[in-house]
């Protein structure tokens, strides 16, 4: 079984929270749980709205959806609020371009099934350390795997927010979908990059570690993100594997 903890913040910079956050230790539809980041993008009204309602449609996807197997509901649900914030922007010149990154994660057996699309991320952290579990789809992630840049050089770069896939951006959504193991114990972090910029990987791998209370955990990773500069909303899904894994 699994416990979790989300929340967002507005940061210190900006006027509006374009982050969205969903997190549900219980069954939703056929899937045993399910937790989701999503950071919008767009003008004033719209990136708030795109993050939002691409959620909620993923969300009422699932419970729609009939389908047993875990990895095609998520894929259909993901593709499903893709186009529905697809036509959504097409309502209002106010929404042209809207977008927003996605990261969701379920746990199932004795592996996990995430989803991502953008650049918000999905972290496991063990006794061992942390590792980044999904992968950016950014302009300046492509350069550090094409070894044109290095992590350091990437993280200060100009162009980091540069995102190169958003859900609602074309009628068809190219997503990353994959499994992974879970073990009792191990902790993971979605998050939008209003912390991952903020925060480095290290640090959140001992804010994460302390032997403390997800709520408190999440409330420390956003003051240190406030701490050092909060340029950008934040958004924290903390979820932990307690006891044995889910049955």
């Amino acid at each position: 079984m699994q416990t979790s903890v989300a929340m967002t913040d507005i940061g210190r910079r900006r006027k509006v929270n374009q982050d969205y956050v969903y997190a549900s230790d219980q069954p939703v539809g056929n899937l045993p749980n399910l937790y989701i980041v999503a950071d919008g993008m767009g003008g004033h009204k719209a990136g708030e709205l795109a993050s939002s309602y691409g959620v909620q449609k993923a969300v009422e996807a699932v419970c729609r959806c009939e389908d047993t197997r875990p990895a095609l509901i998520l894929k259909k649900a993901v593709r499903y609020a893709n186009y529905q914030l697809y036509q959504k922007a097409k309502e209002s010149e106010d929404y042209y371009g809207m977008g927003t990154t996605l990261v969701a994660l379920c746990i199932l057996e004795e592996e996990a099934l995430a989803v991502n699309i953008g650049d918000s991320r999905l972290y496991e952290v063990t006794r061992e350390g942390i590792r980044q579990i999904s992968e950016d789809h950014s302009l300046v992630a492509e350069l550090a795997r094409k070894g044109e840049l290095s992590p350091q050089e990437a993280r200060m770069h100009p162009d980091k927010n540069i995102i190169t896939r958003a859900l609602g951006i074309m009628e068809e959504a190219e997503l990353d979908l994959f499994t992974f193991p879970v073990e009792a114990g191990n902790r993971y972090l979605l998050c939008s990059d209003g912390l991952s910029n903020m925060v480095e990987d290290q640090t959140l791998c001992r804010l994460i570690q302390k032997d403390r209370a997800l709520y408190e955990i999440g409330g420390r990773l956003i003051l240190e993100a406030n701490r050092n500069g909060g340029t950008d909303n934040i958004a924290v899904v903390l979820v932990e594997i307690i006891g044995q894994t889910v049955r």
